[in-house]
């Protein structure tokens, strides 16, 4: 049997979305929880259990980033007990995960040489093309197009239903981080657009990037999604004081209409095919509810923040 460890959450997502996790014996400490229940961890990183706040993680990870340190780091005795024959690691963001050189300079200790894939996805579209990449590596690419076929099945019938209901596009902000703000990149604006929005402010296929307060007042969104890389709903409840304490905050369209939202990271940040298929569904739900009824297995992902009970 091929033996592999996953250093990305969406890579362990889609071999068990893909029922190859029988091939998975080393994951990341951000990997699902059925993954840690099962698999042994093999990356690790120096801020796992600290409590800190948007702005300090972001500033010790700029720092670390500016000074050429490493956050995360490999347990070398578990990667060599686990001598694994591949392992997927990532080169699109080496803030948020371990990345390929980080990698590769621990495997060459390893008396077993691995074969390093990485899986970085830009658009929607790579993201797919990524189950492919995974299944296909391990022998079983039939899998990922059986997986892959049920997914754009569910995307189909999203728009299906917005055609049919003739809804119009709505013009919407989604927020990757509270402190700086950032605006949504990569794969998120083509997950909004399918969903019925448009997000005029995002960088599609492209890195999410800092974004003034006053350009988003400016833009004045319909509806605003607020979704922390990271962060689950109940995370981001604790900082959205952030953006209600600020200047022009009830002026804002998505505000007077309450129409703003939470929803956990993992349907929008996590690149698992899967999981943003979910996120399209939700995010249609939210945008056209007259057309869209969020899917039951939904309601404990995302939260409606009514506006006039946010604390300022």
């Amino acid at each position: 049997m091929i033996k592999v460890c996953s250093f990305l959450p969406a890579v362990t997502q889609m071999l068990y979305d893909m029922g190859l996790d029988d091939h998975l014996f080393g994951v990341t400490f951000e990997c699902p929880e059925k993954a840690l229940k099962e698999k042994q961890p093999v990356v690790r990183c120096i801020l796992e259990g600290k409590d800190l706040s948007s702005k300090e993680i972001d500033a010790l990870f700029s720092a670390s980033k500016h000074q050429g340190k490493d956050l995360y780091y490999v347990d070398e005795q578990i990667l060599e007990e686990i001598a694994p024959d591949i392992i997927f690691t990532q080169d699109m963001c080496d803030i948020c995960q371990i990345d390929t050189a980080c990698t590769a300079a621990a495997v060459s200790k390893l008396d077993k040489q691995p074969e390093l894939i990485s899986i970085s996805p830009e658009s929607l579209e790579d993201v797919f093309e990524s189950a492919v990449t995974i299944a296909r590596a391990l022998g079983k690419e039939e899998v990922a197009y059986t997986y892959l076929d049920a997914l754009q099945k569910r995307i189909d019938k999203v728009v299906d239903k917005l055609r049919t209901a003739k809804a119009l596009p709505k013009r919407v902000m989604l927020l990757e981080w509270l402190d700086p703000i950032f605006n949504c990149g990569h794969w998120i604006p083509h997950q909004i657009g399918l969903a019925g929005g448009i997000d005029m402010l995002s960088n599609p296929s492209g890195d999410s990037i800092v974004t003034q307060w006053d350009k988003i007042v400016r833009y004045d969104p319909e509806i605003l999604v607020i979704a922390p890389c990271g962060f689950t709903v109940e995370r981001t409840l604790t900082e959205l004081h952030l953006l209600s304490a600020k200047k022009d905050w009830d002026s804002l369209r998505a505000v007077q209409e309450n129409r703003v939202y939470l929803a956990d990271f993992d349907l929008f940040t996590q690149s698992s095919a899967n999981t943003l298929v979910n996120g399209i569904e939700l995010l249609a739900g939210i945008f056209h509810p007259e057309a869209i009824t969020i899917p039951k297995n939904l309601k404990n992902k995302y939260q409606h923040v009514d506006c006039q009970l946010t604390e300022r």
